[in-house]
This record gives structure tokens, sequence and C-alpha cells, in this order.
């Protein structure tokens, strides 16, 4: 046990790169942690990290046993979670996912999977960009769009619908919109939610219309451009989600409705492939759940 937490705090240690912060984090000292990992060192016989003043820093030898440590330290978890009784999970789950998605959609829903699972933790991390998922200890990242190249897996689990919103206090004292190309004529809030970012295309009984606009105001952030629209800053495209609580208290509005964007597809990544732990599968079956049920669908888009 000894040495499976040496491994563990190399781990921790090789992301962080640094020996304070995962001494903080696991309630320990730092020379509890140096001195762990030096005598790990010495085992192997091989330097795994090189220690600056300013950093700790992975040498080529501890990147390559970075990659097999993550994949025997799974498989240890997934062991002890498949003799526990009734095969409960348990260890802690890291899920990476867009911001809105995740304030949205699943915490709110997620008493009901922590209910099936009491033993396990789990730790969401909220970003609009793709995490670093090899260096944050990434179980699975639920994504939106196109994937780029790597070298996990990945699972079609759902799509998103997109709406065109804005506040009533804009529209108030903006140009009428009768169709998508009068867009141009009106400000518009830019988000991640809204790429490709130059272009909007809408359809209507085959008829396809893309519009090139240009964000007067834009964010890194989907909740933050969905924000941005509701203070009255101009319109913008987001999931629909992501904005049915100001759907649904009318500080937005659904502009242009018997027009439609193409839905986006939601993906579960996992980045260690077949060596993915059993709690990241699990819970991506509880996310296809919630998008078979629960994610918002406007009834009547006319």
């Amino acid at each position: 046990m000894k040495d499976i937490l040496a491994l563990k705090l190399y781990t921790r240690v090789a992301r962080l790169g640094s020996f304070s912060a995962t001494a903080r984090e696991c309630g320990l000292t730092q020379s509890q942690v140096s001195r762990s990992i030096a005598d790990l060192e010495a085992g192997l016989g091989v330097q795994l990290l090189t220690r600056t003043t300013r950093a700790v820093v992975l040498t080529e030898a501890g990147a390559e046993f970075l990659i097999r440590v993550d994949a025997v330290l799974l498989a240890l978890d997934d062991a002890e979670n498949s003799v526990r009784e009734g095969g409960a999970l348990g260890g802690l789950l890291r899920v990476g996912m867009p911001t809105a998605m995740g304030i949205r959609v699943l915490i709110p829903r997620l008493a009901a999977f922590a209910g099936r699972h009491p033993d396990l933790k789990v730790q969401f991390l909220l970003e609009d960009k793709w995490q670093d998922m090899i260096r944050e200890a990434v179980d699975v990242s639920i994504r939106a769009g196109v994937l780029p190249d790597a070298a996990g897996t990945s699972r079609v689990i759902g799509v998103m619908p997109r709406v065109v919103v804005a506040a009533p206090s804009y529209l108030k004292h903006a140009a009428r919109l009768a169709s998508p190309a009068d867009l141009l004529g009106h400000r518009i809030v830019g988000s991640p939610a809204s790429a490709p970012a130059l272009a909007w295309t809408f359809e209507r009984d085959g008829e396809i219309i893309a519009v090139d606009v240009q964000p007067h105001f834009s964010t890194n952030d989907n909740l933050g451009a969905v924000v941005a629209a509701a203070a009255g800053l101009g319109i913008t495209s987001a999931t629909q989600w992501s904005c049915q609580t100001e759907l649904n208290d009318g500080s937005l509005v659904r502009i242009l409705p018997a027009w439609t964007l193409s839905d986006i597809p939601v993906h579960a990544y996992f980045p260690m492939g077949k060596s993915t732990r059993k709690a990241a599968r699990t819970f991506v079956d509880f996310v296809v759940e919630t998008f078979g049920t629960d994610v918002p669908r406007d009834p009547d888009p006319h």
C-alpha cells in the first residue's frame, strides 16, 4: 500500500507541477511528499522529475512512467470496485465538460447518480475549452461539436438543440427581424456555442441561409454569452439548455422561431481508451439517460 500511495502522489505531483500543491491536496506535509517521490526514484534507479526553484517538470522517463502508472492505477481502481459488495463504485471520478452543460443540465440532476453510487466521489472540471486530460487526470470529458483528433475513444451520447435569443429590452429598440439576413444589422454576442464563429446557418422548409455575423461582444464562456444577451448586449446563438432558465423567466426570448439551426452533437471522450474505468462508463450511461429524458426542447418552435 505504501508503494501504491507513492505512485498516486507521483501522478499528482506530475500533473500539478508542485510538491506543495500535492501536499495540500492530499493532507500531507511537503517533506512527506518529496521523500516519497525520492524513494520511488531511488527504487527505480531513474530520475522522474526535474526540480527547479520555480517548477517541477517531468523528465522523458517520467512522462513515459506517468502513462504506464495511470493504466496501473486505473486497473487497480476497477479491481477494487469489482470486489466491493454489490459491485459498488468507489474512488474519485474526474469529469470535464462545458460550464453551461455542468451548471444548467448535469449538476441539478446529479443527486440521482450520487444516490446510486454513494461511495463514489465525483469532481467536475468546468471549462468550455478542452483540458489537457492526461495532465488533469480526467476520466471522461463530455464535449459538444466536432472532436479534435485524439488518441482516446469517444461515444456519441446525444444532441443539443440550438436557438437564437435576445433580451426584450434589446429588441424593444432594435430593428425588426423578419429574416436571418436581418441579423447583419444587429449587435451580436459571440461564444464557443456560436462556432463556427462567423457563420450562423438557418433552415426553413428546405431553404438554407448562412449569415456571416460579426460579434460586437464575445466571451470564451457560453454561459457568459447567455448572461450578456440577457443584459441587453445583443443577440446570441446558444444551446437551448444553457438559456432555458432565461427563456422561462422572460429575460430572453427566441427570435426567428420559424427558422432552425443544426443541432450540436455531444460526445463522451475517454482519454484512456480501452483502459477507461468502469465508473466513467457508468457515469456516461447516466448522462445518456439525462439526455433522453431531461434535456429541454422547445415543444413549439413556431
